[in-house]
């Protein structure tokens, strides 16, 4: 299970997400966020073996690249409807598709709009709301149930301690994306929320047959 740790603005939140065992951390480079953070400030942290993420929404390709490159990020992740052009011109390697399954009229024409998409990704998240950055609520996970999908795929939307494994056992992701949830204020985490929510993630993996 990839466990990813988003809207991250300081180095406590990273260290406490590196200690925790997420896989993946996040940096907000959307200006309106209220977890926005600089380039040059997500660079000056350090995340230890986690794979960094910048999460963008109204960059074009170029930007994002420069911004790849100061701030150190291993992954782009797309938000603002950013064509196949652009993200193979990141490099589909490096890039993680975000989706809004409440656009669709089912599942399967989620799955064709993945299949789509999936030469020129490693990754898709699947959010809830219908565009932008994360609503911070949770999405109907029964929906995404026996999904099949051509590229791993991380559940995101108002996940915490309390719904995380009710979301796992409906919809069977290959990894969670954690924020608002686990916070106690925008861009600040709570390391007990954060313990929490990731536990009960454990937690409900392990009662899988």
């Amino acid at each position: 299970m990839r466990i990813k740790v988003c809207g991250l603005t300081r180095q406590s939140d990273v260290d406490a997400a590196a200690r925790l065992g997420a896989s993946f951390c996040g940096f907000i480079f959307h200006p309106a966020s209220p977890r926005y953070i600089s380039p040059a400030a997500a660079a000056a942290l350090e995340s230890g073996g986690m794979a960094r993420v910048g999460v963008f929404v109204g960059h074009g390709a170029t930007e994002i690249l420069a911004i790849m490159a100061e701030a150190r990020l291993d992954y782009a992740q797309l938000h603002g409807g950013h064509d196949r052009a652009s993200a193979e011109r990141i490099g589909p390697s490096r890039v993680i598709r975000v989706l809004w399954p409440e656009r669709y009229a089912g599942r399967a024409e989620l799955a064709a709009d993945m299949a789509a998409h999936a030469e020129s990704c490693a990754l898709f998240l699947l959010e809830a709301g219908q565009a932008g950055g994360g609503s911070g609520r949770p999405q109907d996970w029964t929906r995404l149930a026996g999904l099949a999908s051509p590229r791993p795929w991380l559940l995101a939307g108002g996940l915490n301690a309390l719904n995380v494994a009710s979301a796992v056992a409906s919809c069977a992701p290959d990894g969670l994306d954690f924020n608002s949830g686990v916070e106690e204020a925008p861009g600040k985490k709570s390391p007990e929320l954060l313990a929490a929510a990731l536990a009960a993630a454990a937690g409900n993996l392990g009662e899988k047959p």
